[in-house]
């Protein structure tokens, strides 16, 4: 049972209650998860299943797709809507033409330094902000740089703001950026160039790396596949999960080498130095995932599958 899940998570539930829950279901003791999704938010939680475990550091970096609803008229405390309200300023639409609001977006593009939350799970002298925040302290966090790949309005019936008629409003964007980014602080930063408190009222992650929710399934179906012995329909292979990363078929001989951990030559190959590399057996079974020497035109395998 080794391999990769694409679970839908539900809301209110942390990404540890998550894994727990897998653990129970599977029977299987070895599972994790490459990246934490907020208890309120939903969507695909990558877990990684019995050795699958060992290619965590491929998957922890790639670039993750949101839904997110920003609501405007108050900030609080966690820049979500589980926080406490912390202001609740006068507002006045006609200050917020679609031009204003595009402006805005547009200046929280590409490269920007942004400063993680006190209420996330960076550390500061060994403990998490959250704890820290929790005691009702505040500490200096130093800028981030992250990677705002797309953000963009998404709103229905070809408005941009939705009136909820309480003093707020509902903008709903999309969100593509790097490993890293934290979609709350994106909100709040929003918010601050149109001099608005902001929070993430939903979000919904529907993508990491190439895992769409195309790929992902409930914990309910996960029980349903494991107790009809179809687990094998949802379990994606070590060898499918890393399918950006080029391969190499080895002789049996250099199976067997790779398989110990000792390196192996290669030959007529046109990979960048440092590349990572999926080593297959004769059969194709991933073993290894290898670094690539340009200049000694080896292999040397960092992670060994293989038993």
């Amino acid at each position: 049972m080794d391999g990769v899940l694409v679970i839908d998570k539900p809301a209110g539930v942390t990404s540890h209650d998550v894994v727990a829950q897998a653990r129970h279901i599977l029977h299987e003791r070895r599972i994790g998860h490459t990246g934490t999704l907020d208890p309120f938010a939903t969507g695909v939680l990558v877990l990684l299943v019995g050795r699958a475990t060992r290619i965590a550091q491929f998957l922890s970096g790639l670039d993750k797709e949101y839904e997110a609803i920003i609501r405007l008229g108050y900030a609080t405390d966690t820049g979500d809507r589980t926080g406490k309200r912390v202001d609740n300023p006068e507002l006045d639409t006609k200050t917020w033409s679609p031009e204003q609001i595009e402006a805005a977006i547009q200046s929280l593009r590409g490269e920007i330094d942004q400063v993680p939350p006190m209420f996330s799970a960076k550390k500061r002298g060994g403990k998490k902000l959250y704890e820290l925040a929790r005691r009702g302290e505040v500490v200096t966090r130093e800028p981030v740089r992250v990677c705002i790949h797309e953000f963009e309005a998404i709103g229905q019936s070809g408005e941009m703001l939705k009136d909820n008629f309480d003093g707020t409003f509902d903008l709903e964007v999309r969100v593509v950026c790097s490993a890293g980014t934290y979609v709350r602080a994106l909100a709040e930063d929003f918010g601050k160039r149109l001099g608005v408190g902001t929070h993430l009222a939903e979000l919904r992650r529907r993508r990491v790396g190439e895992f769409d929710l195309s790929k992902a399934v409930t914990l309910e179906a996960l029980k349903s596949s494991f107790g009809e012995e179809a687990l094998g329909t949802v379990l994606l292979s070590p060898y499918a999960a890393l399918s950006g990363l080029p391969f190499m078929h080895l002789t049996a001989d250099d199976a067997r080498k790779a398989s110990r951990g000792m390196e192996v030559r290669v030959e007529e190959v046109n990979w960048t130095d440092g590349a990572a590399v999926r080593m297959c057996d004769p059969k194709g079974q991933l073993i290894a995932i290898g670094d690539f020497d340009a200049r000694e035109k080896r292999l040397h395998p960092r992670v060994v599958l293989a038993e």
